[in-house]
């Protein structure tokens, strides 16, 4: 294979159902956006533990890291790793673990709860292992040439965090009593099973700046994945990125998109591709047209300019858990889809089991195991794999230009060396062949015919 023109073309089944109104030509470019070296072409891969092996340990994992470094990953992104509250543990959505039958103890095994629940930060969950553990997995990636970053839950405890006894003041309250997450309007937004961190003390900023340092310190942690940021003021996640980055430089993963701007102003490289993720969605089952797809691109990285970069995804770990997977949310432009997430300007996210075609949930509450061996496992490591070494060889970077065009449906996005054609129309559309390509393919040919949700690179 020719790494320098690496030539894919897949047509995907017609779908079945749905209509696609055709748009009128549309073109938009980006300008390049600055980033530390090492992230420029780099792809970021969630790591959920509980799921991944039988064991569900960090020692269980390690063996996968050569596997993905072959893959092409960069980042690894570790969902919470640290022990699980009891007070208040979720048993389903809806559902606590004091409200079972039987036995508490044997429901808290049977029960991990929600890894969101975080009862000690400078801890491990005993079921996943212990800090030399944790220590022990980040070298062993950093000599892959990996960086790790943790997923830090700053906006809230379990209800049997020590603070919540020793520090009540750092709670937020309603009616001398601390509470759950509220929204704007004071309401719960039914993450009961946690308690509201009051960023208004003072003293609490010092407290969760070294939690977080003691990961840098204990196991040289690359940086953060940030869970709602949204919700915690900036000026706390400025005071914590600063003191963290007088230790090493950090890589500051926001779960936010366009909710608060200053979040962006020197504290997160990286946001989450809500929007365009929704798009997908929503342009996978013909309810809005390519233009408009193109114009909510264009929107909201208008916002961010040059301040940062974004995550696109089309699943992550809340995705396929409550939404469903990409095979359930996109049907057959699932693989269009997963193409164009590394297509547009970002950085590109695999989740755990996406490389292998994981199609189906894994639960949030409870143990489950991804199927690393089912039939048809290696045809999706063979697609990811191959989309990471194009990007690579490519040379397509966070900062390449990007310009992306809409001709009746063909989608058409130019960066550096690469074309990317999409077809997102009802109908098949030819699409004329560059002469390089056509060498490759067949001489006979001055076009190719791409079925809905087919797809061509050159």
């Amino acid at each position: 294979m020719n790494k320098q023109i690496l030539f894919l073309l897949i047509t995907a089944a017609t779908w079945f159902g749905c209509t696609q109104k055709s748009d009128d030509h549309k073109t938009v470019e980006t300008a390049p956006i600055s980033v530390r070296d090492w992230a420029e072409n780099a792809t970021i891969y969630e790591v959920n533990l509980r799921h991944y092996t039988p064991e569900g340990t960090i020692q269980a994992f390690i063996p996968h890291l050569d596997r993905l470094q072959n893959l092409g990953v960069d980042v690894l992104w570790i969902m919470p790793i640290h022990p699980v509250g009891a007070v208040k543990r979720k048993a389903t959505g809806d559902q606590f673990v004091e409200d079972l039958e039987g036995d508490f103890q044997e429901n808290l095994k049977a029960y991990p709860g929600s890894p969101y629940s975080v009862q000690n930060y400078r801890a491990v969950n005993p079921d996943y292992g212990t800090v030399a553990d944790m220590k022990q997995l980040i070298a062993a990636a950093h000599e892959r040439g990996m960086k790790v970053i943790l997923d830090w839950v700053a906006n809230h405890t379990a209800w049997d965090h020590a603070w919540i006894t020793d520090h009540p003041d750092w709670y937020t309250q309603k009616d001398g009593h601390i509470t759950d997450p509220l929204d704007e309007n004071g309401n719960s937004v039914g993450w009961n099973d946690v308690a509201d961190l009051n960023y208004d003390n003072k003293d609490l900023w010092e407290a969760m700046t070294s939690d977080m340092k003691f990961w840098v310190d204990s196991c040289d942690l690359d940086g953060f994945r940030c869970d709602v940021a949204f919700f915690v003021p900036e000026t706390f996640w400025k005071h914590a990125v600063t003191a963290l980055e007088e230790k090493k430089d950090m890589f500051m993963l926001a779960e936010a998109e366009g909710h608060n701007m200053k979040l962006y102003d020197g504290i997160f490289d990286m946001y989450y591709a809500w929007n365009v993720h929704h798009q997908m969605n929503e342009l996978s089952k013909g309810n809005i047209t390519t233009d408009h797809f193109i114009q909510e691109w264009q929107r909201v990285d208008s916002l961010f300019g040059d301040k940062a970069f974004p995550m696109n995804f089309i699943t992550n770990h809340d995705e396929n858990s409550w939404n469903g997977t990409e095979f359930e949310r996109m049907g057959d432009a699932w693989k269009m889809m997963a193409v164009l997430s590394y297509a547009l300007k970002g950085m590109p996210l695999i989740y755990s089991g996406q490389e292998v075609g994981l199609n189906r949930r894994l639960p949030f509450f409870t143990k489950d195991q991804i199927d690393w061996h089912k039939a048809d496992a290696e045809v999706f490591t063979a697609f990811y794999t191959q989309l990471n070494e194009l990007k690579l060889d490519s040379n397509l970077t966070i900062s390449t230009p990007i310009q992306m065009s809409n001709d009746e449906g063909l989608l058409t996005i130019k960066r550096g060396s690469l074309t990317f054609v999409m077809n997102t129309s009802e109908m098949p559309k030819s699409v004329p062949l560059e002469s390089s390509i056509k060498q490759r393919a067949s001489d006979r040919y001055e076009h190719q015919m791409l079925q809905r949700w087919g797809y061509i690179i050159y």
